[in-house]
């Protein structure tokens, strides 16, 4: 009896009957490394047979190749599942290495190029009675129209940019609130010149002011609002609508609950927009050319009399075309990068240093 029910138990199959596709070997840790420089070593050799002078052209087929080999070595060694995810993968590191290269790029040769007059007498001096084919002068008179142009800007554009933002996100509803986010969008993509001749139009010719420092700032901050309005409203929107019930539970009035609240919860994505604002007028040209004008003088004073600043005098030098005018465009530009690098420094220390504690 005992031996013809052990005939009827199912007999199970052996474990070693999984699927071939999840019991392959895999790649080891080292080969997208070892992957990426054989890549590379083809693609220079196909580069230096074929006569292509352009070290892109040989980037462009590295990368090309790396994706090809990625794939093929995993599709044959692992599955095509994990050859597929490899590949994903991959293109992620090719977009980033392609991305970060164009912007080294730039940093290595605005340094090299602008370190060779870069000096505190550059910085401390102007080009009153320089010449643009003489070796010598300065920065400093466009660096302080930079900075009083960007301030007058930002004291304009930043309130109205964050109270439009507040009234979307916390009591726009209706057309009006439509109206306005249109609008918005709109101003976001309008020309530099288009702003310089609003202003020039209005301003200038109509009210019969002359070039200032301010003119160019009012021009600068229609640039700037937009950028401000949008990437506040999305600070804002990330704001847990908890904090806010809660508040208000406690018979806190709205606006004390904006400003208690909402905006410091807010602080440090609103900071982070705010320079993306600055940035983005921190090389305009254009408007400095219309309303502006341009002087070789130092002009401490913005609402009077025209400016310099540090994209046009960097437009200056350049057009002069002389070795000593190339010098010192890459300087300035260097002073460019590095004024725009150290407000983004201040604005992260202001936003963690009033940004909401966490903890218990």
């Amino acid at each position: 009896m005992s031996h013809a029910l052990q005939d009827q138990r199912p007999s199970r199959a052996p474990r070693s009957a999984a699927p071939a596709s999840l019991t392959r070997g895999g790649l080891p840790r080292w080969a997208p490394a070892g992957i990426a420089v054989l890549s590379i070593a083809l693609g220079c050799g196909t580069g230096v047979v074929f006569g292509l002078d352009s070290k892109i052209q040989w980037g462009l087929i590295a990368a090309i190749l790396f994706l090809a080999i990625t794939y093929t070595a995993s599709a044959v060694i692992e599955n095509r599942r994990q050859a597929k995810d490899r590949i994903a993968t991959s293109v992620v590191w090719v977009s980033f290495v392609l991305a970060v290269i164009p912007l080294l790029s730039l940093i290595w040769t605005t340094i090299s190029r602008g370190i060779e007059v870069f000096s505190a007498d550059f910085l401390t001096h102007s080009m009153n009675g320089v010449t643009s084919f003489e070796e010598g002068g300065g920065v400093y008179h466009a660096l302080l129209g930079t900075i009083e142009q960007i301030a007058l800007a930002t004291l304009i554009a930043a309130p109205i940019g964050l109270l439009t933002a507040v009234y979307l996100v916390e009591y726009g509803k209706g057309t009006l609130a439509k109206a306005v986010t249109f609008f918005v969008d709109v101003m976001t993509g309008i020309p530099s010149i288009v702003a310089g001749l609003f202003i020039l139009t209005t301003w200038n010719l109509a009210l019969g002011f002359g070039p200032s420092g301010f003119a160019g700032a009012m021009a600068l901050s229609i640039l700037m609002m937009p950028v401000v309005v949008r990437s506040t409203e999305e600070m804002l929107k990330l704001v847990p609508n908890e904090l806010r019930e809660a508040a208000l539970a406690l018979g806190v009035p709205k606006w004390r609950v904006i400003l208690k609240v909402v905006l410091p919860t807010a602080i440090g994505g609103i900071a982070t927009g705010l320079m993306l604002a600055v940035a983005r007028i921190a090389g305009e040209t254009a408007p400095i050319m219309l309303l502006v004008f341009g002087t070789q003088l130092i002009n401490g004073n913005p609402f009077e009399g025209a400016q310099s600043s540090l994209p046009l005098y960097i437009w200056e030098q350049y057009k002069v075309g002389s070795d000593a005018s190339y010098d010192r465009a890459w300087a300035a530009a260097l002073v460019l990068i590095a004024f725009v690098m150290i407000l983004n420094l201040v604005a992260r220390g202001i936003a963690r240093w009033k940004a909401p504690k966490t903890g218990r």
